[in-house]
């Protein structure tokens, strides 16, 4: 693919987000600004870069730009999914069975998450309602009060583009009976029960957030129009069992940032065409908007600062997966469960790492003598220079062999030769 096609993303944003910024005076905000600039400038000097140098023959030389790490771009999109697996594979427990339940909202109260968005109002407690409710589920299907564990992620957008909000969830098949301290099985998960449990709590959380007669007012009616309660989708079949598996699996459905560069067919100067798979229809639908269209349905998807759109629930929690451990385990081993170890931990992958897997080359081994080089200096656009290493050569904060020539008696001297920067170096890494 070309350069220009894989840049096309970015290109949409340079040529034609100041214009967006005069129509659409609500997005110039600095954290708005700060989003854009960062995916804009990723993975260029200009936004920060660490300098790499051969202190054996001081002939090569390599500077690694900053990446924004951002879901809305789409060059960091493999890593910041990389680095989802690698969260979720820390946070489950072994011989456990997950579902995978996605739970949505009525076209009609979409409006009210889009208008609060920036905010977040609604959204801090959509993600906590979304596990209330399935905790309600699963003790109502077992007759018993249980605790669960759940990763919930929010989601906002739609496979068009629209605003979209909902939430993908996987959930322990299961529960911990707190008052016998024993794990329970959920050996099916009732449908029926998730669509009226999904309404109530939805209906709740939203006339406790905003407390409108407006709202009042539609609830009333939507209780009216679904009176077997809202759509909700419990994806057939078990989930994959290896972490590794089940976090990729999660992270397909919801890490993604709102457009693939794939569907991006075209852009004109003017006018992007993309495609997306329509879940009604079932077939790939195309459409062509104007480009001010197409940023809109890109940036509303920007959640707001600070927010954490992944999320970890009950038994999933940290603190109280320790607690209750081996109560789990315990209760997977009278029904059967074979429990094999621990769950592999998916490490995350450095840049090197992603470097040499891609390419199948070090990109810090020198190209002249294969030696592997050193880092010499951080640049950051905010903060300037915040390491440099020949500004401490400078300083006297290495010794030279001349200056030790008394001490260094019965051991290796190193030879002196000039560097890339005309500084006398040892001809292997000053700190080896």
């Amino acid at each position: 693919m070309p350069d220009i096609e894989k840049n096309v993303f970015r290109k949409i944003f340079l040529d034609n987000w100041d214009k967006f910024l005069k129509l659409y005076a609500s997005y110039c905000t600095p954290y708005y600004l700060e989003v854009i600039q960062k995916m804009l400038r990723c993975g260029k000097e200009e936004g920060g870069y660490c300098e790499y140098i051969c202190l054996h023959c001081g002939r090569d030389r390599r500077r690694v730009a900053f990446t924004c790490k951002s879901n809305f771009c789409l060059s960091c999109a493999k890593v910041y999914t990389d680095n989802f697996v690698s969260q979720v594979s820390r946070m489950l427990q072994p011989g456990v069975k997950y579902r995978h339940i996605v739970l949505t909202v009525p076209d009609v109260l979409r409006k009210f998450f889009y208008n609060n968005r920036k905010s977040a109002k609604i959204l801090k407690k959509f993600m906590p309602c979304g596990y209330k409710c399935l905790e309600d589920v699963v003790s109502t299907a077992l007759k018993q009060m249980v605790k669960i564990g759940a990763i919930i992620v929010v989601q906002t957008n739609g496979r068009s583009g629209h605003f979209n909000p909902h939430l993908h969830v996987i959930m322990t098949s299961g529960g911990i009976n707190e008052l016998t301290g024993k794990w329970v099985e959920l050996k099916f998960l009732p449908y029926e029960i998730i669509r009226k449990k999904w309404q109530y709590h939805l209906f709740k959380m939203l006339q406790e957030v905003l407390p409108t007669p407006e709202m009042k007012s539609l609830i009333n009616e939507l209780y009216k129009k679904y009176p077997n309660g809202l759509v909700t989708h419990v994806t057939k079949g078990e989930v994959p069992n290896r972490c590794k598996g089940l976090a990729g699996y999660l992270a397909r459905y919801v890490t993604s940032p709102p457009i693939a560069i794939s569907r991006i067919l075209s852009y004109t100067g003017s006018e992007v065409t993309y495609c997306y798979d329509d879940h009604k229809t079932k077939k790939k639908e195309i459409v062509t908007v104007d480009v001010m269209t197409f940023i809109g349905r890109m940036v509303q998807h920007i959640l707001p600062k600070g927010f954490q759109r992944v999320r970890y629930y009950g038994l999933i929690a940290t603190k109280t997966m320790s607690k209750w451990a081996e109560a789990i385990k315990e209760g997977l081993r009278r029904i059967g469960r074979v429990i094999k170890g621990t769950y592999e931990v998916v490490a995350e992958k450095t840049y090197r790492e992603r470097y040499k897997d891609t390419t199948g080359r070090d990109p810090l081994k020198c190209r002249f003598c294969g030696t592997i080089m050193d880092l010499w200096r951080v640049w950051h656009p905010k903060y300037g220079l915040i390491y440099d290493e020949s500004e401490k050569l400078k300083a006297g904060h290495y010794e030279t062999t001349v200056d030790r020539e008394d001490t260094t008696k019965g051991r290796d001297r190193h030879s002196l030769r000039p560097s890339a920067e005309g500084i006398p170096l040892p001809l292997r890494p000053l700190w080896g």
